[in-house]
This record gives structure tokens, C-alpha cells and sequence, in this order.
């Protein structure tokens, strides 16, 4: 089993992720530069968080011409699992290999807290460690994590039921209070239509320890890992 973790100039949680999957039993880890473009010797591909090359433009919009991501986007169109984390997030979006856009947060400041998740569905490769309707306590720190589409796309995310993660309060309801930073639709993480492509605002790897929390960051990871052992590969439509 083995992980790719994507390194792009800016990239600060690279070593946050390399340390949160090579705690997984059996897995192993390899840093892949930003110019490499051989990546099928993964059974995973992670887009870490960070400010790739500065975020200038807007976050991700350089990235997304890095050489790396023409191989990103072949594995993935090869049924390849990709996970971006919060800059990789907006990588995978500007890329197209996501729908929709992050933008401004409506407070139009930088958020870093934690917040709760709902996952919607545990029947994909990302997921397949939780429960249906588990709710997920993981860090956020951005400054563009809104979530945005046009009304087509987010009534067709919803009709296929593409989103995975949605903020939500305590109890595990999706309110404005909840919502750190205007996202439509509460909408926290989203798949692409085929269900091997995943981008999520939260970090994962900030709480996939004990020691960092409850580590139930580590159950993506987990699920990630359960999938391409094929163990419990789970479909996303």
C-alpha cells in the first residue's frame, strides 16, 4: 500500500499527512514533487493543504499547471484515489477535476479553529471507516474555503449525492452558526461523479492522533487505505 503525498511550492501540511498515513499499519510514504510526473506506482494520491506559490491569482490557480497535475488528472481518469485537503482542495476545483470553487470566507478573514463534520455517506473509498451520519471533530484553517457553484451544479451534487462532508453544530445539524465560512449548502467536502476523486476544506491529518485530539481524522485515512487493499472498496454512485 502505498501513498503519494504531492509537494508544491508553499505546501506547509505536507508533513502533517506523510506522518498521519505512514501510522497506518503496513503503508508506505513517498514525498512527490510538484515537476514529477510518474505517479502510478500509488495506490493513492494526496493534495495537501498549504499556500501553493503564495496563492496568488487565487488559491490553486498556479498549482493547477503544474506538471504533476496532468498525471493527477490521467490517474485519476484511470480510477486512481485522490484526496485534496484544503489547498488541495482548491487545486482539485481549479483543475476541473472537482466542480465549483472556493472563494472568499463571507467574514472575509482567515479562519483556524475546529469545527464539526458530518459524514454523508460511508459507502466510498474515503469514508468506508465511519458511520452514516458520523459526526467528525477536524481542524480548519483558511481564508478561501466558500464553497461555491451555480445552482445546477450544487442541485446535481445533491441529486447524486456528491457531497461527503457538511458542517455542521454539535448535534450533528447543518446550521449557519455551524458554517464557518458561507459555504453553500454547509457543503464541507465534495466527489467527483465517479467517487475516486475527494476534496475537503478540514484537516484530517491535524487530528488523525490521540494526542492531537479524539483522531478521528484517521478514519479517512483509514478508509482510503481499506480501498485500495480492496478491502472495503466502496462505489461512489
Amino acid at each position: 500500500m502505498r501513498f503519494a503525498v504531492v509537494v508544491f511550492p508553499g505546501s506547509n501540511c505536507d508533513s502533517d499527512c506523510y506522518h498521519a498515513l505512514s501510522a497506518l499499519p503496513g503503508a508506505g510514504v513517498e514525498y512527490v514533487w510538484h515537476q514529477e510526473t510518474a505517479i502510478d506506482r500509488f495506490d493513492a494520491v494526496v493534495l495537501p493543504g498549504g499556500f501553493s506559490y503564495g496563492d496568488y491569482l487565487r488559491a490553486g490557480a498556479i498549482a493547477r499547471f503544474s506538471p504533476v497535475m496532468g498525471a493527477v488528472a490521467d490517474y485519476a481518469a484511470r480510477g486512481g484515489l485522490v484526496l485534496g485537503i484544503c489547498n488541495g482542495f482548491q487545486i482539485l476545483c481549479e483543475a476541473g477535476l472537482l466542480p465549483g470553487a472556493l472563494v472568499r470566507n463571507t467574514s472575509r478573514r482567515f479562519r483556524c479553529e475546529t469545527v464539526t463534520v458530518r459524514v454523508e455517506r460511508a459507502d466510498t473509498p474515503f469514508t468506508n471507516a465511519c458511520e452514516p451520519g458520523e459526526v467528525l471533530r477536524l481542524p480548519i484553517a483558511h481564508g478561501e474555503g466558500r464553497y461555491y457553484a451555480d445552482p445546477e451544479t450544487l442541485a446535481r451534487l445533491e441529486a447524486n449525492r456528491q457531497v461527503l462532508f457538511r458542517y455542521v453544530d454539535e448535534g450533528g445539524e447543518a446550521t449557519e452558526e455551524a458554517n464557518p465560512n458561507g459555504s453553500l449548502a454547509n457543503i464541507a467536502g465534495i466527489m467527483n461523479e465517479r467517487g475516486n476523486v475527494v476534496g475537503l476544506m478540514p484537516h484530517p491529518e491535524r487530528n488523525a492522533d490521540p494526542v492531537l485530539g479524539d483522531g478521528g481524522g484517521r478514519k479517512i485515512f483509514e478508509s482510503i487505505a481499506r480501498a485500495a487493499l480492496g478491502v472495503d472498496r466502496g462505489r461512489g454512485r
